[in-house]
């Protein structure tokens, strides 16, 4: 939902004095997506990207091995191949307007953990260009089944999904069950329990003023993506207005149905959910959101909750996150 007044994003401050040295230079940067988050900057650098052609362009992936441990027995090089033989590849999906920056965070612990990770700037989002005649992500979904089928051949991913791109996953793993080992629901909507959002975001694109747009980004990263506030500093900030700015696809609906509702009842693979629990997709209605997973997943594991965080659960506490997410991956 798009929405606010004048008066909404004076409560919602830079987070950074305006005075100082260099403001105005960095505020213009961050606001035309050219300012660039340190982490981001180290997992790219680290990256193997690989580009897969598509009829409307191309699709866009970042890989990183696992990461190995120091061994006294065996080089570097052969423990992580070992590592990687035993466990099964983690495919990571964004939410929306994001790429695969959403996951920044959490790279260190998923590579360090022995997981070859891999992350997919969905069509229309990031690097990616859109499929012809794309109008929402389910019609993706063949791209990305054929993705998987070249990237992995005949192996079966961890797919985890974050906000839209869980609703996403949700989707590829009901329709193309055997390229899933096992699905994580991360902040996923799509579960039909509510009629309309309880947040109100605002509209940037239509102000000529770099600082004013930054107030509306700061405002919406407020309202939607964090509990804690204090989260929302420069370099987060600068992640999330690049990420936006990339987003072609911003007539998208079919995330506020119930679509993957209906999908968990054809997803064979065990399905696992982590929400932070003041995420305001759902807040105050997690006994719905436990019976809803319960009553339509063949396989539902468990309905995790974190305490304090909200919808980028990952982000904004990568350590509870990580202490959630590492002991459900194969």
């Amino acid at each position: 939902m798009v929405n606010g007044t004048e008066k909404d994003q004076q409560h919602t401050p830079l987070p950074w004095a305006l005075d100082a040295p260099g403001a105005a230079e960095d505020i213009a940067a961050i606001a035309a997506g050219q300012a660039l988050h340190p982490l981001v900057a180290h997992w790219q650098a680290k990256a193997q990207v690989r580009r897969i052609a598509h009829t409307g362009g191309h699709l866009l992936l970042h890989h990183w091995p696992a990461a190995a441990p120091v061994s006294a027995s065996a080089p570097a090089s052969a423990t992580a191949q070992a590592q990687q033989g035993t466990k099964a590849p983690v495919l990571l999906l964004h939410g929306g307007s994001g790429s695969w920056t959403h996951w920044v965070a959490n790279l260190a612990d998923l590579t360090a953990a022995g997981h070859a990770v891999w992350a997919v700037d969905m069509p229309g989002f990031g690097g990616s260009d859109p499929v012809p005649g794309q109008q929402d992500v389910d019609d993706t979904l063949p791209l990305l089944a054929q993705m998987l089928e070249q990237c992995f051949a005949a192996q079966a991913v961890q797919l985890m999904g974050f906000s839209l791109g869980g609703f996403t996953a949700g989707l590829l793993a009901a329709a193309y069950p055997h390229l899933v080992r096992q699905l994580v629901l991360v902040g996923a909507p799509g579960l039909g329990l509510r009629d309309k959002p309880i947040y109100r975001l605002q509209g940037w694109r239509h102000l000529p003023d770099p600082q004013a747009q930054l107030l509306r980004h700061c405002h919406n990263l407020g309202a939607l993506m964090f509990a804690d506030k204090r989260r929302i500093d420069r370099d987060t900030l600068a992640l999330h207005v690049a990420n936006v700015r990339c987003d072609r696809l911003p007539r998208r609906r079919l995330a506020a149905t119930d679509a993957l509702r209906q999908a968990l009842g054809h997803i064979t693979c065990p399905v696992h959910a982590i929400y932070g629990e003041q995420d305001v997709i759902y807040s105050g209605l997690w006994l719905q959101v436990q019976a809803c997973l319960q009553g339509h997943a063949r396989q539902f594991q468990r309905l995790h909750l974190l305490p304090g965080v909200g919808h980028w659960a990952q982000y904004e506490q990568p350590t509870a996150f990580a202490q959630a997410v590492l002991p459900l991956l194969l």
